[in-house]
């Protein structure tokens, strides 16, 4: 029997080895349910936080009220408003609800601006190490992402100066996102000023992936790249700082012009998001929730606070200190050679059988030196950070 042939763009799709380590912690883990170590995952980049109460009580007012059919393509009105108004409130920027499209989760925003504006051919440029399904939806459109290495002197972001020098004949833009996964680390407005202008000039686009931006810990950083110019097109999602992952909804702010063209594609692509999760969206703006959120913040921040210096210590060396998101990239090199393993993808299996720590390893996340980093999530809580913490310093000591 013949097997089914697939699409070369299928084939062209790495596979997620975030999930498959995922996989082989998620089997150990039960294996380990009873032992005195349980299986602390430091792997998965998601919120402990769920979403808070008046969301929760939203989402369950909706459904009651049967607010459960098809919205626009483009998302609620109301939520489109509400979003515009976080934007002038938090960051003191003009964002008109017009240019804002609600969709399926930031990935289904990275789709929809992908397919818009990429055609097949074109060359994507994003930093290695970056998120890799970034890149993916860049395959996906027949587009390549090209990887530009990265280094933590340049805490492993583009800048102008690289972008103007790595452009070529075949490229359509930049792909950045900041803060970043799987570094946290970001792009100060004035160099992102720097590599919009270099796009511009070239008739290029810039796509900035923010979906951590709510998530920033040092006001240098936090800014929205959208204070630049209605041109930029920004991604955002509340999965992140809203604490709704699995709810899927996401947005993006794209020039005025270009609202038609992703609403055709989000039309016939997704009919729209979520009604239940929307509905439920609209609470994450009111003021008892905001205040949560940056009671959240200060908590993620503390985390980061406490657990990247601890790694430092004993060796697992953080280059550069995340100032947004909830990641520790670390260089592994003496860890591997303290227990006698090649490389981070050998490391993360060896932490997790003996030490009963999931981690990610570096391979997913490009190829600039990335078999020499772990990637931790600090999105777990104090507790289980101080015993993760405790658990590899005794593996490494």
């Amino acid at each position: 029997m013949s097997s089914m042939q697939v699409s070369q763009r299928a084939q062209r799709i790495e596979p997620f080895y975030v999930m498959e380590v995922a996989k082989a912690a998620q089997a150990l883990a039960a294996s380990t349910a009873n032992s005195d170590q349980p299986m602390i995952f430091l792997n998965m980049g998601e919120p402990d936080f769920t979403a808070p109460p008046l969301v929760q009580e939203a989402a369950s007012r909706a459904v009651r009220s049967g607010f459960t059919q098809y919205t626009q393509a483009t998302g609620l009105p109301e939520l489109r408003e509400r979003i515009g108004q976080w934007y002038a409130q938090r960051f003191g920027v003009n964002v008109p609800a017009r240019r804002i499209v609600i969709t399926a989760g930031a990935s289904a925003a990275l789709q929809l601006a992908c397919l818009a504006l990429v055609n097949p051919g074109d060359e994507v440029m994003m930093p290695d190490p970056s998120y890799p399904c970034n890149r993916h939806f860049v395959s996906a459109a027949d587009g390549t992402a090209v990887l530009i290495p990265t280094t933590a002197a340049e805490r492993f972001q583009l800048s102008g100066q690289k972008v103007a020098a790595a452009w070529g004949d075949k490229t359509r833009g930049v792909l950045l996102a900041s803060p970043s996964n799987p570094t946290g680390t970001s792009i100060s407005l004035s160099e992102m000023k720097l590599i919009h202008e270099v796009v511009q000039g070239h008739g290029g686009i810039s796509i900035i992936d923010e979906i951590y931006l709510g998530l920033s810990h040092e006001a240098e950083f936090g800014q929205t790249a959208l204070a630049l110019d209605d041109q930029i097109i920004s991604i955002n999602s509340f999965s992140k700082y809203f604490n709704m992952t699995g709810w899927r909804l996401g947005w993006l702010v794209v020039p005025e012009d270009l609202v038609p063209v992703i609403e055709r594609l989000a039309q016939n692509l997704f009919i729209c998001p979520s009604t239940i999760a929307q509905h439920a969206a609209l609470a994450c703006f009111e003021t008892e929730s905001l205040a949560e959120y940056e009671r959240r913040r200060a908590e993620f921040k503390a985390r980061r606070d406490f657990f990247l210096p601890t790694l430092n210590a004993m060796g697992l060396t953080v280059p550069v200190m995340a100032d947004g998101a909830f990641y520790a990239w670390a260089d592994c090199t003496a860890a591997c050679e303290k227990l006698g393993v090649t490389g981070s993808w050998d490391l993360a299996f060896e932490l997790m059988n003996r030490a009963h720590v999931a981690v990610t390893p570096g391979r997913d996340f490009g190829h600039a030196d990335t078999a020499k980093f772990i990637r931790f999530s600090t999105a777990s809580s104090m507790t289980q950070l101080r015993e993760a913490a405790s658990r590899l310093s005794a593996l490494l000591a």
